[in-house]
C-alpha cells in the first residue's frame, strides 16, 4: 500500500494510506483531544471533539475518522477548531454529570471552556441502577460516547447485552426491553466498566468504598450467590 505524504501545522509527515488524521497526527507528536475514541474501539466520531482544519475542506472534520490524502494539508488547532471543541465541551457540561470525568475536566481547563455558559439547559438526570452484584449505572454521568455499547458488542465481548434506546435528548444506554442486568445476555466481564470515561458505569465495590462501606459490609453486598455446582460427567 502506497505512503501518502500530507503536512499538519506545516510539518510535513509521511504515512501509509488509509491512517487517520489522528494517527499521523501523533506520530508528529501532535495530541488531537478525544473523548469516544478509545484505541481498542472502532472510531464512530460521536462526540466531535478531535475536528480539525483541513485546506479545501468548508466543514471540520472529525481527526478519528478522517483518512489522509495526499498533499493534504492540516490544522489540528485552529481559531475554529478551537471554539468548536469549547462549545462542545460547554454543552456537555450542561447537560452531564462530569464530577468523576478527569479528562474532560482537564479539556475544559485546555479550552477554557465555561461550564455554566447555558445556565438553562436540561440536565440529563436519571436514577442509580444498582441491579447486580457487580457494577452500578449512574446514566446522568453518560455522555453516549457509545464506547460500552461497542465493547459488549463486535468489539470484543459479543454478548449484545446494553444498547441505544430512545431519541433526541431522551437517546441512551440501556438493555432491551429495561430488563434488570441479570436477566439480560451480559456476562459481567466488566469490559463496559473498563472502557467509561465518566464513570457513569462503576464497579459496585469502588462505589461502596468511596461511600464509606466497611470491607465486611462491601463483600456482603456484592456477592453473587450461590454457585452453581458442575455436575459429574
Amino acid at each position: 500500500m502506497a505512503d501518502i505524504t500530507l503536512t499538519i501545522d506545516d510539518e510535513p509527515v509521511t504515512v501509509p494510506a488509509e491512517t487517520t488524521i489522528l494517527k499521523a497526527a501523533e506520530k508528529l507528536g501532535r495530541q488531537v483531544p478525544t473523548i469516544c475514541y478509545h484505541e481498542h474501539c472502532t472510531a464512530n466520531g460521536l462526540c466531535r471533539i478531535c475536528v480539525v482544519e483541513v485546506d479545501g475542506v468548508k466543514p471540520l472534520l472529525p481527526a478519528c475518522l478522517s483518512r489522509v490524502s495526499e498533499g493534504m494539508k492540516v490544522i489540528t488547532s485552529s481559531a475554529r477548531a478551537e471554539r468548536s471543541r469549547r462549545t462542545i465541551l460547554e454543552m456537555l457540561a450542561s447537560a452531564v454529570d462530569l464530577s468523576q470525568a478527569p479528562e474532560i475536566q482537564k479539556f475544559i481547563d485546555d479550552y477554557r471552556a465555561d461550564p455554566a455558559r447555558f445556565p438553562e439547559a436540561q440536565r440529563r438526570e436519571y436514577p442509580v441502577l444498582d441491579d447486580n452484584p457487580m457494577y452500578i449505572r449512574d446514566y446522568s454521568k453518560c455522555i453516549l460516547c457509545w464506547r460500552c455499547v461497542q465493547v459488549c458488542a463486535d468489539d470484543a465481548q459479543f454478548t449484545y447485552a446494553i444498547n441505544f434506546k430512545g431519541r433526541g435528548f431522551d437517546t441512551g444506554i440501556g438493555t432491551f426491553f429495561d430488563k434488570p442486568m441479570p436477566e439480560t445476555t451480559c456476562v459481567f466481564c466488566g469490559q463496559c466498566v473498563g472502557v467509561c470515561p465518566t464513570g457513569a458505569l462503576k464497579s459496585k465495590r469502588e462505589s461502596l468504598l468511596e461511600q464509606g462501606f466497611s470491607l465486611d459490609e462491601i463483600i456482603q453486598a456484592t456477592r453473587g450467590g450461590t454457585k452453581r455446582r458442575r455436575k459429574s460427567p
